[in-house]
């Protein structure tokens, strides 16, 4: 058995990427510690701001509450979660029941919001009107996931945002809007991002920390997550960019992390040359004149019109 990096412990992780051993205590601290400078670095959160925690019932966002809460307990910021239940049969409620359990555990406040009492109508009842449009699952559920999950945020009178995204997701969406040709999405990829209009403003603490350790972090932590599959999670070119992506990791470790610097450099100079816009039904940030939600809601309303 190896040992331990920073002490004499037996190892349970290595990051193949660095060499690195380590032991499940100082694992666990370096997950807290990354979160902690990732926050540090982009200046995500301010001191006594009201933190908005997008929680969904997975790995990653349970695990990003117990992180801050951790982050938070000898600060004056104030967290609420914010949980968004989509109407997926047979799959939302044990998502749901997870998160308010942890928050519960944790002593904290929750905000559940559902597509059916904002936008009038559950995922999959949306799916079912998308007829004959190229739209993907994951796109309308992301797209709308946002705009809920930006309402609940107001109402309970958030500062900032934080999702629990990780490097992982950040690659897969990078290369999906490369391959689709939607080069105006690519700004709202960034760890840090500000609306510039009321809404709070949006973090990603774990966007620089791999998918699996995260999976582990929640493991050794003992953070029950859901267990259920998505009915939707293969219907688009998500997982197949996935597999390819994670195959390229376990040829030359360290590539995700590579093409994530590559990609924040290449944001970085496209974005301060492009003037931002507002979309001119809701007046949120857009790529074009009407943003992506608000297309999609409409869409969706008035094929619920016609049936």
């Amino acid at each position: 058995m190896e040992k331990c990096s920073k002490c004499k412990k037996n190892s349970v992780f290595q990051r193949a990427y660095s060499g690195e051993k380590l032991c499940s205590d100082h694992f666990k601290a370096s997950i807290v510690e990354k979160t902690r400078k990732t926050i540090s670095s982009y200046s995500m959160m301010k001191h006594g701001d009201t933190i908005a925690v997008a929680v969904s019932g997975g790995k990653d966002s349970l695990s990003l509450l117990g992180v801050l809460s951790k982050l938070t307990s000898r600060h004056r910021e104030k967290i609420i979660v914010v949980t968004v239940d989509e109407g997926i049969n047979e799959y939302r409620d044990e998502a749901v029941k997870l998160s308010s359990d942890m928050v519960s555990n944790l002593g904290l406040s929750q905000e559940i919001v559902s597509f059916e009492s904002l936008f009038g109508f559950t995922l999959d009842e949306a799916l079912d009107l998308r007829k004959d449009t190229k739209i993907s699952s994951c796109s309308v559920c992301g797209i709308l996931r946002r705009r809920a999950i930006d309402l609940a945020a107001k109402k309970v009178g958030a500062d900032v945002v934080a999702t629990g995204h990780n490097l992982d997701d950040f690659v897969q969406t990078y290369f999906i809007n490369l391959t689709s040709g939607d080069m105006g999405r690519l700004e709202f990829l960034s760890p840090f991002f500000e609306s510039q209009t009321d809404l709070p403003r949006r973090v990603k603490p774990f966007i620089e920390i791999y998918e699996e350790e995260i999976a582990f972090y929640a493991y050794l932590e003992d953070i029950p997550f859901q267990s259920i599959p998505c009915p939707y999670m293969n219907e688009g070119i998500r997982t197949e960019i996935r597999n390819f992506l994670n195959k390229l990791e376990r040829n030359h470790p360290g590539i995700k992390y590579n093409t994530y610097g590559t990609a924040l450099k290449i944001l970085s100079s496209t974005h301060s040359s492009r003037k931002r816009r507002r979309c001119e039904s809701c007046g949120h940030p857009s790529s074009s004149n009407i943003c992506s939600s608000c297309r999609t809601i409409q869409m969706i309303q008035n094929n619920l019109s016609v049936n």
